[in-house]
């Protein structure tokens, strides 16, 4: 596994790891009728630090685990290819164009729901939703852009 394809698969494990934080607390507000702006807004900063701080930690400790796996089978030192070239930078670009589309799409549906009687409070709580959600379905098009050898 290349070190961006690495960098995915760690970014995509983080993602849908918070995803599902996400929509358990929802949920979990949702049923205690603790669905308040409070509550969201602090449920928001969690999962920004998470994205933020979990995968930087987690890239960290994937690269470090790979290494000592790659030594242990081996017995040479590990070589990080770490350098971009034009397919990494053409594949980063078409996961993003995927990632923006995708948010659009879902910051649209956000704004159907408000329009057709939802609180703000709903709005904001399914931007967020197709923000992680639109990270995930970009991941997942860059590995399968990899996997395919585009």
């Amino acid at each position: 596994m290349s070190f961006q394809e690495k960098n995915i698969a760690v970014t995509l494990t983080n993602f849908s790891l918070i995803l599902v934080f996400y929509l358990f607390r929802i949920f979990q507000m949702v049923q205690t009728e603790a669905f308040t702006p409070t509550n969201l807004f602090w449920l928001w900063g969690i999962i920004a630090l998470l994205a933020v701080i979990g995968t930087i930690v987690a890239t960290i400790f994937a690269h470090i685990a790979s290494g000592i796996v790659h030594k242990a089978k081996t017995s040479e030192d590990p070589h990080f290819e770490d350098i971009q070239d034009e397919r990494d930078k053409l594949i980063d670009l078409k996961g993003t164009k995927v990632a923006y589309t995708f948010s659009s799409i879902g910051v649209s549906l956000s704004m159907l729901a408000f329009v057709f009687g939802q609180s703000a409070l709903v709005m904001f709580a399914l931007i967020i939703f197709f923000g992680v959600l639109a990270q995930i379905v970009a991941d997942l098009w860059r590995l399968n852009l990899y996997r395919k050898g585009f």
